[in-house]
């Protein structure tokens, strides 16, 4: 039976994932642009990842923006929803506890090399329970080497947990190009700016300038990442130039938003 075909007929199920006898347990799921996975959890630790599209994955404590490039870890038990910008092929990896061991308690964004790439692609189409002392095993082995060697990157936008906030920020992730001022906003929230300022700091470490702008980065990455222009994204974001745009998105992500569209 071939690779193609042997990934097809696996389950799409994540449940049947959560107690596989192995140290990883690799699901294939495409999805379409705009689906969205409501609220759930998992037993065990994951690697959520896609070859192509760009995921926005939310928990009660962030929100991040997951292109191609990137990957989310996510320690197990944690709860959490998925939306899809453009069509996903989700390759997710669930790691048994002591597969697990070593890496971050907490969510944190990873680089996926090449060669991990092509790893996380293998891992899918090989049987799930497959074998631990041939070339399969080697291939996991080698997985789990480089999931402990990838640096963790800053790219995630905290969520507060006043109700006010949290609707001013909703408002925000819903229209990122909004240009209201924290003072117009504060009118629209019920409460003062010296209040909405001194809540953005203690509920998310950054100022309400800082928030917007993560919150735009990430936006652009999942636009970005679903093919669209880049002059398209930096108007529809509200910004007057595409290079003061790029500029922006260099400092806060360290690389071009070119780099972040899908390559043809």
């Amino acid at each position: 039976m071939s690779r193609k075909r042997q990934a097809a007929q696996r389950s799409t199920n994540p449940e049947d994932y959560q107690h596989v006898p192995r140290a990883v347990a690799a699901m294939p799921k495409d999805f379409p642009d705009g689906f969205e996975i409501a609220p759930h959890r998992h037993r065990r630790a994951q690697l959520i990842y896609a070859t192509a599209g760009t995921m926005r994955i939310s928990t009660e404590e962030a929100v991040w923006v997951v292109p191609p490039q990137r990957a989310l870890w996510m320690p197990p038990g944690t709860h959490h929803s998925i939306v899809m910008s453009g069509d996903v092929t989700m390759r997710t990896l669930y790691l048994r506890q002591d597969a697990a061991a070593g890496m971050p308690e907490v969510c944190r964004v990873l680089h996926i090399s090449p060669l991990l790439r092509e790893l996380i692609v293998r891992a899918t189409e090989m049987p799930v329970d497959y074998d631990e002392r041939g070339a399969a095993g080697y291939v996991v082995a080698l997985i789990l080497d480089e999931l402990h060697r990838e640096p963790s990157l800053p790219l995630h936008l905290p969520m507060p947990r006043d109700k006010r906030l949290q609707r001013l920020c909703s408002a925000l992730l819903a229209h990122p190009g909004d240009q209201r001022t924290l003072e117009e906003w504060a009118g629209w929230a019920n409460a003062s700016p010296r209040t909405l300022a001194r809540l953005f700091m203690m509920e998310t470490g950054l100022t309400f300038g800082a928030w917007r702008q993560q919150a735009r980065v990430l936006e652009a990455m999942g636009r970005l990442g679903g093919g669209q222009a880049v002059t398209e994204v930096a108007l529809e974001l509200g910004y007057e130039s595409v290079s003061a745009f790029s500029a922006m998105f260099r400092r806060a992500s360290g690389a071009s938003p070119s780099a972040y569209r899908p390559s043809r």
